[in-house]
């Protein structure tokens, strides 16, 4: 599967957000998940495991728990792809913040 196929899910990108900020317990990224989708346990592990297939996350036995962590390796690669469009989104974004600091001005 490729990178933006795995990244197309949205229960996915919630998954590596929270791993983001480092490793996480795969009952605890189920606890959010389940709360936040509305979906059941073996769900998350499936979830769980398209990441870990797709070399998006890593995981590691410590005991009885299976700690998960991003692995941004493959998002390298979507960043590459990104790099030829970000100048579209930059310029807009530049013009955006000067007209809002126009109308911050402007209101004084």
């Amino acid at each position: 599967m490729h990178a933006f196929d795995v990244l197309g899910d949205p229960v996915r990108r919630r998954i590596l957000e929270l791993l983001a900020d480092g490793e996480l317990a795969a009952g605890e990224i189920g606890a959010v998940v389940q709360e936040e989708f509305g979906i059941s346990q073996p769900a998350v592990s499936q979830h769980l495991r398209v990441l870990r297939d797709n070399g998006l996350t890593t995981v590691r036995a410590a005991g009885t728990r299976r700690l998960y962590a991003v692995d941004a390796t493959p998002l390298q690669e979507v960043d590459a792809w990104l790099e030829r469009y970000r100048r579209f989104w930059t310029q807009r974004l530049d013009a955006l913040e000067t007209e809002l600091a126009r109308g911050r001005r402007a209101r004084r």
